[in-house]
């Protein structure tokens, strides 16, 4: 006989991440959860935490104590030990930590989750309006914006920032790369960080990265006027998991806002096809890019 509240559809853990991991999970303990009837609050109290932590779980934004999550299973009725092993194993799996974690007191936690994002996703579709995507930036331009951002930390902490960047690139040269489209105002290739030199620097590096198959660069000119996306930046996440929703990060001076419900998804997906075909072609991009070089 089949326990209550088995779990169903984890995730093939050659094929997936930590963080996809640790998100199919969640979703998984969210749906024993609602199948015995128990409330966030009474699963919260079962583990000695508040509702909020049991939501965080749910959601994949925080690690998995094991005691909590046998804990949990246990309330949820999944008592046959096959089941509770084969979910525990996961578990193990999803809190392994991430290529970042060496940077740990560089980065906010809000910043961490946007990077287990973008290493499960299978596609990154970002709109920038005052810096170039960091995922595309050459290392004296980012160099010059962390420069800006961190004004008072020593050389060796901006050494580590911009060596932290330069290795989260990484990604998009890598077997599965996810396809990463970015829709640039004509702002952020305008806006100086650093001398000319940095700046040609840039757009030779953005160029050099459209050669990789799954790269896409568009430019917004400013002959477009106003646009569909005059909110400001934002970037959304899509993952191959079926058990993963779209999510739209954006992110704010000293926090970040993850949007997944449907109908906010959506309007931003809405709002990116409409800027994706307000700017340049790809091609005619690159012509742009060539030309505001020259002009540097």
């Amino acid at each position: 006989m089949t326990a209550p509240g088995k779990p169903q559809g984890l995730p093939d853990p050659e094929h997936s991440g930590p963080t996809v991991l640790r998100i199919v999970l969640g979703t998984q303990l969210r749906r024993m959860r609602e199948a015995q009837g128990i409330t966030r609050e009474q699963a919260g109290d079962h583990i000695r935490a508040s509702h909020a932590k049991i939501s965080r779980l749910e959601l994949g934004r925080v690690g998995f104590k094991e005691r909590d999550i046998a804990d949990l299973l246990t309330l949820y009725g999944v008592t046959d030990e096959r089941e509770r092993g084969e979910f525990m194993d996961l578990v193990a799996q999803a809190n392994v930590p991430g290529w970042w974690h060496q940077y740990g007191d560089l980065l906010p936690s809000w910043f961490e989750m946007y990077l287990r994002l973008e290493q499960a996703a299978s596609v990154i579709r970002t709109f920038q309006v005052q810096f170039v995507p960091g995922l595309l930036q050459s290392e004296d331009y980012a160099r010059s914006v962390i420069v800006v951002g961190h004004q008072g930390e020593s050389v060796e902490e901006i050494d580590r920032r911009v060596h932290l960047r330069m290795t989260r690139q990484k990604l998009l040269g890598e077997p599965g790369a996810p396809a990463f489209w970015a829709v640039i105002d004509e702002g952020a290739l305008r806006r100086p960080f650093g001398p000319p030199r940095v700046m040609r620097g840039q757009i030779d590096h953005l160029l050099a990265m459209t050669e990789l198959p799954n790269v896409t660069v568009q430019v917004l000119p400013f002959t477009f006027g106003g646009h569909a996306a005059a909110g400001g930046p934002f970037t959304i996440l899509r993952f191959a998991e079926p058990d993963l929703p779209d999510i739209v990060y954006l992110e704010q001076l000293t926090s970040a806002v993850y949007l997944e419900k449907r109908p906010e998804v959506e309007a931003y997906l809405a709002v990116m096809e409409r800027v994706s075909v307000q700017a340049e072609t790809p091609a005619r991009s690159a012509e742009m890019l060539h030309r505001l070089r020259r002009g540097l």
